[in-house]
């Protein structure tokens, strides 16, 4: 399990590789469309304007970040982890707008050849020096991303690792028209565009998955089911639903004990696998288990089951010799069915003839109700 850091600091992390981020692609915007114009290359300015990209993606990280750290409140009881989710899809929208602005230009550009600009070899150095600045400010990105588990810096690192590939292409776009090839760098710009607009889709994608629930992998969901199952006193698992809110996971998991135990020993089962589970997996933030007796999934939705208020009246009803000498009765839901438990004084235990009309008022209760599967009796020694 990686090192988890406390929130505080993974907020502070996230926001200096904004920072970094925002001012090395300050600069590469202002370099390339500067000497874009001056080189005379379609291919460098569209790699400039996506630079301007990466660089309106750091400021919605910082933004996401500041207003997704803040505490869970009344109004938002799991906390504002989404904003981060919402700000991803707006980086992604503005980078398949760029990306479609960028296409249509270049394709006018392609309609009138005479306004094809001619681009300089100069060009090719600041590529290259493009390459190697975003290939640094990416591991650096991506290396904060996976300390602090944060999805969106991860895209961004992605975002960034994608200016250094929209470089190389317009490295080959501008080599290629020196070697004689006119329509190469107007082709790498499209090829830059088309590739800001992919990312831009994967991104508005993957967070509108978050953002309707969307189960976690199926290898992780496996993991996790697996990890259930291995603690002492689970014995099966009939519903298990996952859900992501920004880095963090959140798990509902209905499990299936021993029937016969007590509830505060189902609680302490459904606790350890909350508390395995958080301290397991570094993304899950919450856990809530459901304790269950059986796999009653769709047990009761033609039957409605017997209340205790109901077996209540039962009791009376059938059981009114003994109505005074009952101490207490307890109920197990099962197959679809109640068996109840009826506690007595060990003294009733004692008299046949009052032993020999308890049990025949027991069979004629289970044998009536429907409901009832059958009705044990225990004597208890101490009434006290």
């Amino acid at each position: 399990m990686s090192e988890i850091l406390d929130i505080a600091g993974a907020n502070k992390l996230k926001a200096r590789a904004s920072y970094v981020g925002a001012g090395v692609n300050v600069f590469q915007t202002l370099i390339k469309i500067a000497f874009g114009f001056l080189l005379q290359s379609a291919a460098l300015i569209a790699d400039g304007i996506h630079s301007l990209s990466d660089l309106l993606s750091d400021f919605l990280v910082i933004i996401a970040v500041r207003m997704g750290s803040r505490e869970a409140d009344y109004e938002h009881p799991y906390g504002h982890r989404r904003f981060e989710t919402i700000a991803t899809v707006i980086l992604g929208s503005s980078l398949v707008l760029i990306g479609g602005g960028i296409t249509w230009s270049v394709l006018d550009r392609i309609a009138n050849p005479e306004h094809l600009p001619v681009p300089n070899p100069y060009g090719m150095g600041i590529a290259g020096l493009s390459i190697l600045v975003n290939e640094l400010l990416y591991h650096y990105t991506k290396r904060i991303a996976k300390k602090t588990r944060s999805k969106l810096l991860l895209a961004n690192a992605w975002h960034q690792r994608s200016d250094a590939i929209s470089s190389i292409v317009v490295l080959l776009g501008i080599g290629a028209v020196m070697l004689g090839y006119p329509f190469a760098d107007a082709i790498a710009a499209i090829v830059v565009a088309l590739l800001v607009a992919k990312i831009g889709l994967n991104l508005i994608f993957d967070s509108i998955k978050e953002l309707v629930d969307t189960s976690l992998p199926p290898k992780l969901v496996a993991e996790i089911r697996k990890a259930i199952m291995a603690i002492d006193g689970v014995e099966g698992i009939h519903l298990l639903r996952t859900r992501q809110m920004g880095e963090d996971a959140l798990i509902d998991a209905h499990i299936v004990v021993d029937p016969r135990i007590t509830v505060s020993e189902g609680h302490t089962i459904g606790d350890t696998v909350r508390d395995e589970l958080i301290s397991r997996f570094d993304d899950i933030m919450d856990v809530l288990v459901h304790v269950d007796p059986e796999d009653d999934e769709g047990l009761f939705e033609k039957q409605k089951p017997l209340k205790r208020c109901e077996v209540k009246r039962l009791l009376d009803k059938y059981m009114a010799d003994f109505k005074d000498s009952i101490i207490d009765f307890r109920i197990h839901y099962l197959n679809g069915l109640i068996e109840l438990e009826l506690i007595l004084p060990f003294a009733v235990s004692k008299q046949p003839q009052l032993m020999d009309k308890l049990n025949k008022q027991s069979r004629r209760m289970a044998q009536r109700v429907r409901k009832i599967k059958n009705i044990t009796l225990f004597f208890k020694q101490n009434e006290g």
